[in-house]
């Protein structure tokens, strides 16, 4: 295609920008309910204990993650057939009529298990949904964008999940005080679902006045659009190559970088570092508000140097500087909990087969063994520590500092006794830790706020670099009419799977492990393996040619 053909008015900007605000709307939905998690368990998962039923509430919510890539193989051979416009605009519609029946649900009390089911079916229709979006409003932006711009163009729709994020938080923190805090639990949590139905007519009619892309016009009139896109993206043994080094060699470690800068940190800070749940969201946002006009300058750089350089050295800084940066957060947010673990380190010396693994999915396990009294506890405070094996059968003793302090076990305990030695030992735990000087939570006079910040951005500018260029490289990897397909795949599975389920995946390390820095292996080893499969075999794409 000519370069006139490619030619981007004011009024095509314009266009583009309507996409990226689409997008926008489609994130909104999304991380809504991850955000309102805690009321969608009192109202949905009322029929199990409050544990378990948050452990089923963050299940639903991954549930969009896991059938993400599904998603892109529906409706990435849709849009390769229909075209890209009307494929997200029924995404889109799918998105929003899901989003916004969620706050019409009936509770567990109302309907008993109906709620929850319904619930989850919605949550797998905006996966499908989220996975067929994204990969037409990349290629989509992507097709419009004259050769030489295509990184910077594309950098827009990457913004799109930061401001989706923001936005949702937004609302709902208006809603609530708008309402009052006893108002919002009970009923007004609906409102942020139920606004979107606004949302969703505002981004439709943005949508409908958008043109088709001139890649797939083309196509269209030259008769050369795919008739079987699934079998020509995955049964072509060339096209299958690169969708498989597209997800080894970029989407993999693109997504861990993405998800540890972007929440992994978030749930650190407040989970494990045990910092006020207010303060860390306000640092949060300061880092992302920092870190993401970077996202716009690396794919603008990616149009001048490369795209590969720049998502490939962020995955090596990832892999480099985690632990330090993250060791750095920790003494920055609760100095107290970081000097405490240095001067009087905790160890618990147990028999390993007599120690489960701290979790319980459906409230039944009873972890009555003296070493898990012990780890059950300090998982519980969110304290560091490390493992020594002692001899079978020996009842498990936790040594903090030079102090040590034995367990007990409580098989053979009636069920009032064991709790009323559990908390016997756990207040002596309490006071140990408390005179070695490991604290309850961060005081929050005494985080380093400004250091904090700085490190969240340098997290943020690793995820803008991995992030900026990523679609246009995608783009630029497959041929115009497969494109939707091939490249949705990689990308979701990339960052549904990889990505996804990061903070799950990094936090069972840690529980299994008690070293708070050991869930880090997860992105560092992702993002190392990315760096050298992308080295090696992944080829540069910006002056590749997009119309064939």
């Amino acid at each position: 295609m000519s370069k006139a053909t490619h030619r981007v008015d004011r009024k095509d900007a314009l266009v583009i920008g309507g996409a990226s605000v689409g997008t926008v709307f489609e994130w909104y939905d999304f991380y809504l309910y991850g955000s309102l998690a805690t009321y969608i368990t009192r109202h949905f998962f009322s029929g199990v204990n409050e544990t378990t039923g948050y452990i089923f509430a963050l299940l639903a919510f991954a549930a969009g993650f896991a059938v993400r890539p599904f998603g892109a193989l529906i409706f990435g051979r849709l849009g390769d057939k229909w075209g890209r416009k009307n494929t997200f605009l029924v995404t889109m519609l799918l998105m929003g009529v899901s989003t916004f029946a969620v706050g019409l649900l009936p509770s567990y009390a109302s309907v008993g298990v109906i709620a929850p089911i319904a619930l989850v079916s919605l949550r797998l229709i905006q996966g499908l949904a989220l996975g067929g979006e994204y990969g037409g409003a990349a290629t989509y932006v992507a097709e419009h964008a004259p050769a030489g711009r295509r990184g910077f163009y594309t950098s827009w729709i990457q913004t799109t999940a930061t401001v989706g994020l923001f936005l949702s938080l937004i609302v709902i923190l208006v809603t609530r005080l708008q309402l009052g805090t006893e108002d919002f639990a009970a009923w007004g949590w609906r409102l942020p679902f139920l606004l979107s139905g606004v949302l969703l007519g505002v981004s439709l009619w943005i949508r409908l006045r958008l043109n088709e892309s001139p890649v797939f016009q083309r196509l269209v009139k030259e008769g050369k659009t795919s008739k079987k896109p699934l079998t020509e993206a995955f049964a072509n043994k060339k096209n299958l190559k690169l969708v498989i080094l597209a997800l080894a060699g970029l989407t993999a470690g693109q997504a861990v970088v993405w998800y540890t800068g972007q929440f992994y940190a978030l749930f650190f800070l407040e989970k494990i570092l045990k910092v006020d749940g207010a303060l860390t969201n306000q640092l949060v946002a300061c880092g992302l508000a920092i870190g993401t006009p970077f996202i716009i300058l690396f794919g603008w750089l990616s149009d001048k140097i490369g795209r590969k350089p720049i998502i490939l050295g962020g995955c090596l800084l990832a892999a480099l500087t985690y632990f330090p940066l993250f060791h750095a957060l920790t003494a920055a947010a609760n100095p107290s909990l970081a000097a405490a673990s240095q001067r009087a380190p905790i160890t618990v010396i147990a028999d390993p087969a007599g120690c489960a693994f701290q979790f319980d999915p459906v409230g039944k396990a009873a972890f009555n063994s003296s070493c898990d009294i012990a780890k059950s506890y300090l998982a519980r405070a969110g304290l560091p520590y490390r493992n020594e094996s002692a001899a079978s059968g020996a009842v498990a003793q936790v040594k903090v500092g030079d102090t040590v302090l034995a367990s007990f076990d409580g098989h053979a305990l009636d069920k009032a006794e064991l709790a009323a030695r559990r908390t016997a030992w756990e207040t002596d735990a309490a006071a140990t830790l408390t005179t070695a000087g490991y604290p309850a939570s961060a005081d929050s006079d005494l985080v380093n706020k400004p250091m904090v910040i700085a490190i969240l951005a340098v997290l943020m500018i690793y995820v803008a670099m991995v992030y900026g260029p990523i679609a246009a490289m995608l783009v630029e990897m497959f041929p115009a009419a497969i494109r939707y397909t091939s490249m949705s795949l990689p990308y979701h599975i990339g960052n549904g799977w990889f990505g996804g389920f990061l903070p799950t995946t990094a936090f069972a390390m840690v529980a299994a492990s008690g070293d708070i820095f050991y869930g880090l292996w997860y992105p560092v080893i992702v993002a190392g393996l990315t760096f050298v499969i992308g080295l090696f075999f992944i080829r540069e794409t910006r002056h590749a040619n997009i119309d064939a």
